[in-house]
């Protein structure tokens, strides 16, 4: 199966980096290198592009898609690793970094991955293919507490505790092997007059699993510290987001290099010295605009932030 991914806001990604032709780039979410061959149009010989992924697939349908370049470095690790995939290119800085946090299309629609509720399929949903911990484990080996947790807060699902406990007691007569026996399962666990209104009653749910799976949310603030400490003064942090929660984590880290300090209100002077990393350049999120929206219906929750190092 194709590598098929469109890149969401892939103009006001390019244009957000400021890229110059000579510097170095390091995309952490490779994917289809969609943003990536965009990048790498733009930099002279002088220039480098790392590009950085979890998935085997990923990186070897952008080592196609990039096999006429000669200055990209391929990297089969997390971003939550930037700084040491840095120190051991022996890179000290760059001029800058983007994330795409969205799920492929071809993750989504490859149903043996199992992160589609549309397809049955092994319960999987893990981007790195190396670790052993899977949607299977969440699903069958969480407690009560655990799985509504999960559900609750990565999934901000209302019925988080009816599904919770649904899962209990499906998995009490035997696992839950399959994304198709999930989704059953939630569907008797939402009442039959929400079920019809809004997205698909799985959606949240396994938004919350595949999160935990790949611990994604955990990851991002790491990530981000690291990430802005190896950009060069000027260089620049685009970020795209594709749900509340880690938009949130994203304006908040942006936010806090801004503004580190934190000493008492009332203190007339700062004085715990701590000093502005970034300028935040994108007050409000960059959002695809109504003809994206039209052309690629999964780009409507997108958000890109960005961030300028000081």
């Amino acid at each position: 199966m194709e590598f098929k991914h469109v890149s969401v806001l892939l103009n006001e990604t390019i244009d957000s980096l400021n890229i110059k032709e000579d510097g170095i780039y390091v995309d952490c979410t490779l994917g289809g290198a969609g943003h990536s061959s965009e990048i790498i149009k733009r930099l002279s010989d002088k220039g480098r592009l790392i590009g950085i992924d979890q998935d085997e697939d990923a990186l070897s349908a952008a080592k196609e898609k990039l096999k006429n370049y000669k200055n990209v470095t391929f990297v089969h690790d997390n971003f939550y690793n930037i700084e040491n995939i840095l120190e051991n290119l022996g890179i000290d800085k760059v001029d800058g970094i983007i994330a795409d946090l969205g799920v492929s299309s071809y993750q989504l629609d490859e149903k043996d991955r199992g992160f589609s509720y549309m397809n049955d399929a092994p319960l999987d949903m893990r981007m790195d293919r190396r670790i052993e911990f899977s949607a299977y484990n969440v699903v069958n080996e969480y407690s009560f507490e655990e799985l509504y947790k999960v559900i609750r807060e990565y999934g901000e699902e209302n019925f988080a505790k009816r599904i919770a406990q649904f899962i209990v007691e499906q998995r009490s007569e035997k696992p839950i092997e399959t994304t198709g026996e999930l989704t059953e399962v939630i569907k008797r666990a939402i009442p039959a007059k929400f079920r019809r209104e809004g997205p698909h009653p799985s959606k949240r749910t396994f938004q919350a699993i595949r999160i935990e799976v790949n611990g994604e949310l955990r990851i991002l603030n790491k990530a981000i510290e690291d990430g802005v400490s190896k950009l060069k003064s000027g260089g620049r942090m685009s970020i795209i987001t594709f749900h509340s929660l880690e938009d949130r984590i994203v304006k908040n880290k942006f936010r806090e290099l801004e503004s580190p300090c934190d000493c008492p209100k009332d203190f007339p002077i700062c004085v715990c010295g701590k000093e502005s990393m970034v300028k935040v350049i994108s007050r409000k999120p960059i959002e695809p605009s109504k003809e994206e929206v039209e052309e690629n219906p999964r780009s409507r929750s997108a958000k890109l932030r960005v961030a300028e190092k000081k």
